[in-house]
C-alpha cells in the first residue's frame, strides 16, 4: 500500500498548491470549496492508506524482493452475471421520474426497488449460484 500512499500524498500536494492559487486568480468561492474539500479528502486516503501500511504486513508488491509468484493464489469471489443490478437502477429511474410526474410513480419504484434489491442481495442463496 505504501505505492497508493504515494500517489494520493502527490496528489495532496498537487491540491494543496492548486487551491490557493485558484482562490487568488479568479476569486470563486464555489471552485475554491471544491478545491478544499478535494484536498481535505485526499489527505484523509492518504493518512488512511499510510497508517495501514505501517501496520500490516507488506504485500509482494511493496518488497523490493518480491516476486511474480508470491502474489498467486486466490485473490477473493468475484460473482458471476446478475441482472439484480439492472432491475435495481429501473426502479431507480422509475422513483426519479415519478418526483417529476407522479408521486404513484414514487410508491411503485419503492416496491419495485424493494423486491430488486432484495433480489439481489439474496441472489446467492437460491438458484444456479447458491452457496
Amino acid at each position: 500500500m505504501k505505492g497508493e500512499t504515494w500517489i494520493f500524498g502527490i496528489c495532496t500536494a498537487f491540491f494543496v498548491l492548486v487551491s490557493p492559487a485558484y482562490w487568488f486568480i479568479t476569486g470563486d468561492p464555489t471552485g475554491t470549496s471544491a478545491l478544499v474539500m478535494t484536498t481535505l479528502l485526499t489527505a484523509l486516503v492518504t493518512f488512511y492508506l499510510g497508517f495501514h501500511a505501517t501496520h500490516m504486513e507488506p504485500r509482494p508488491e511493496d518488497r523490493k524482493d518480491g516476486e511474480i509468484a508470491d502474489g498467486a493464489g486466490e485473490l477473493g469471489f468475484f460473482p458471476p452475471y446478475s441482472w439484480w443490478p439492472l432491475w435495481c437502477g429501473l426502479a431507480l429511474a422509475v422513483i426519479v421520474f415519478g418526483v417529476v410526474m407522479g408521486w404513484f410513480l414514487v410508491v411503485i419504484g419503492v416496491g419495485f426497488g424493494a423486491v430488486a434489491l432484495c433480489g439481489w442481495i439474496f441472489e446467492y442463496y437460491r438458484g444456479e449460484h447458491a452457496h
